[in-house]
């Protein structure tokens, strides 16, 4: 018999995720009776003590806000897409101690965006400027060649996109927030914002609506995701960003793929259904 693994997520607050059910479900799947998969309320200070406590047993960690960027330090080495972002939200650890650092949130945007049959836009814009738009912007590093607009409500978020734009090698645009309603316009509009944040956007669809990627999973659907798709525009979820993000970071840990996405995604769904 396999001796047993861990995995977890970390974060502070840490309570709302659902990475566990994604990662369970995956190793009822794929048969892994010896994974375990769990989740530790752990800040920037506490992170350096939480990996002092790791033994052989543990095969990688997921590891989300205020993390992302705080664990760099502590790692052997970090992915190409990683470091392009300053963020790390996947810890693939091996048995003779090494740790390395990836992020799956990129690559899991580009995969959501390609299974609703968006593998390419000539124009794209991004609401929000927070963490998840700087991952927003590199995913459309790979898939819009053309101009991203950026809707943001302080000069010190715009510099900060500025700064990711020459770093990712990516044509920016930085608007101001009092006219986000004509992001609404664009081919492929990513809400990066908080709850609500983007409500009073509702009213100002379109009626031909092009295609909304919405990083947000619980609420669902927010108010402009409603108004999109009942328009008739196409509508990724933060959900199926988080099952594609997660599917990758199964596979890296486990070293088991494909891992069975469409599993993964019930199980995200009855978990959201029953709260």
């Amino acid at each position: 018999m396999a001796a047993p693994r861990r995995a977890a997520v970390l974060g502070s607050p840490i309570a709302h995720s659902l990475s566990p059910v994604l990662h369970r479900a995956a190793y009822e799947e794929l048969g892994l009776t010896g994974w375990t998969y769990d989740r530790f309320e752990v800040d920037e200070a506490a992170l350096p003590g939480f990996f002092e406590t790791l033994g052989p047993e543990w095969a990688g960690l997921s590891l989300t806000m205020p993390l992302k960027r705080a664990v760099i330090p502590l790692l052997d080495g970090i992915s190409e897409t990683a470091a392009s972002v300053d963020a790390v939200n996947t810890v693939v650890l091996t048995q003779d101690g090494r740790r390395t650092g990836d992020n799956t949130d990129v690559p899991g945007m580009v995969a959501a965006l390609r299974e609703h049959g968006i593998d390419k836009v000539e124009a794209a814009a991004i609401l929000g400027a927070g963490a998840t738009a700087s991952s927003a912007l590199a995913a459309l590093s790979r898939v819009c060649p053309g101009e991203i607009a950026v809707y943001v409500r302080s000069e010190a978020r715009a510099a900060e996109m500025r700064q990711w734009a020459e770093r990712l090698e990516v044509s920016v645009r930085i608007a101001d927030w009092a006219d986000a309603e004509q992001a609404l316009h664009a081919p492929l509009v990513i809400s990066t914002t908080p709850a609500g944040a983007t409500d009073a956007l509702a009213r100002s669809v379109p009626e031909r609506p092009t295609a909304l990627f919405d990083v947000l999973y619980d609420p669902w659907p927010t108010a402009l995701a409603a108004r999109w798709s009942a328009y008739g525009g196409a509508v990724v979820s933060g959900l199926d960003l988080l099952v594609h993000q997660a599917v990758l970071q199964v596979e890296q840990m486990t070293g088991r793929a494909p891992a069975p996405l469409d599993a993964m995604r019930k199980a995200g769904e009855r978990a959201l259904a029953a709260r």
